[in-house]
């Protein structure tokens, strides 16, 4: 059974540093300030009396948990050592920064109860991480994973497409190099122009220019293809909608849609899309065939795939049905001439 996750927001708490795309209030909605034992214990009763008898999983967002100073990392993780000695809480997750992570650091969190470290690799090119100002370098991460995995701790990855002087080739190396590495998992953040920020100044200046959202959603869906050819889930692409980011103003520029992911992945059955009828004449009518929960994803937002096949090569797709028998990432185009099928990772 999945897990019901129970937050907990540290906004940039233990950070040593304000990177220049960072103002976690506003991309969490969450105020600053630690949790209180007692609002803890509370806020987990609420989550497993609505939680229908799913595992209960801590965690801690934002902020940089291991650089808080001990005694306050003591204080989070106490209240939960009955909790999960008795079973009510299943998991303990945190994120954190790569450079606050040691061997030492490892062993304490896992003999907490830690299960799951997030590091905020966001670039493994250096020249995009000083751009940046997160104040490590890519070395960093590599002896993170280490330490952690040593440990017996899964560790996941969140990555940043779109820094400073980041290239849709430097993004791809840094996935790769962070693959390597073997993730328990993988975010993916486009980079977003955040009022506030000093990227907000570097934009207003011109120094800095975002994605464009097409170009953000295509490179996101070859890191995502390459994900899954890897084995690697990808468990968000793109920031979570709140309140707070889609007030007019908090958002300046770069690529901001509140279903991202569905973008990208849509992006994915596209290009295959474009493959399966590279030669089938124009003019031709066609079904295409998908998993029943990839429906939308094929025809896209608004039939947009859809529009724009017919657009590029011609041919009108007249019905997308579900069938049971392919698998999520399986197409089947039909047509007079016969039947075509490929899969988004051929």
């Amino acid at each position: 059974m999945k897990p019901l996750i129970v937050p907990f927001f540290i906004s940039h708490q233990g950070c040593p540093h304000q990177c220049v795309f960072c103002d976690q209030e506003r991309i969490s909605g969450q105020r600053s300030g630690l949790p209180e034992p007692e609002e803890m214990i509370a806020t987990i009763d609420r989550y497993a009396a609505s939680g229908r008898g799913r595992p209960l999983e801590v965690a801690f967002y934002g902020g940089t948990f291991t650089s808080l100073p001990r005694s306050d990392q003591e204080r989070l993780l106490a209240p939960l050592q009955p909790l999960m000695a008795t079973g009510s809480v299943a998991r303990v997750r945190l994120s954190t920064r790569p450079d606050a992570v040691d061997g030492e650091t490892a062993r304490f969190l896992a003999s907490r109860g830690v299960a799951t470290v997030e590091l905020g690799v966001q670039s493994m090119d250096d020249a995009v991480l000083t751009a940046a100002g997160r104040g490590h370098g890519a070395a960093h991460v590599e002896q993170a994973f280490a330490s952690l995995c040593g440990a017996g701790i899964d560790v996941g990855a969140q990555l940043m497409p779109g820094l400073p002087g980041d290239t849709a080739d430097s993004t791809l190396e840094s996935l790769e190099r962070v693959l390597a590495l073997s993730p328990a998992f993988v975010r993916i953040y486009p980079t977003l122009v955040v009022e506030g920020t000093r990227l907000a100044e570097l934009w207003r200046s011109g120094d800095y220019n975002p994605l464009a959202l097409d170009d953000a959603v295509s490179l996101c869906a070859a890191m995502l293809r390459r994900c899954i050819s890897a084995g690697v889930p990808v468990i968000r692409i793109g920031l979570q909608p709140t309140e707070e980011l889609e007030r007019p103003g908090t958002v300046l520029a770069g690529p901001w849609h509140p279903a991202f992911r569905q973008l990208a992945e849509s992006e994915l059955f596209f290009d295959l899309l474009q493959r399966l009828t590279a030669g089938i004449p124009a003019g031709s009518d066609l079904e295409v065939v998908c998993a029943p929960r990839r429906l939308s994803d094929v025809a896209g937002q608004h039939r947009r795939n859809l529009v724009r096949l017919r657009e590029r090569s011609g041919v009108a797709v007249t019905r997308v049905t579900g069938s049971s028998h392919l698998s999520p990432y399986d197409l089947e185009v039909v047509y007079a001439g016969g039947t075509i099928a490929g899969n988004v990772l051929d």
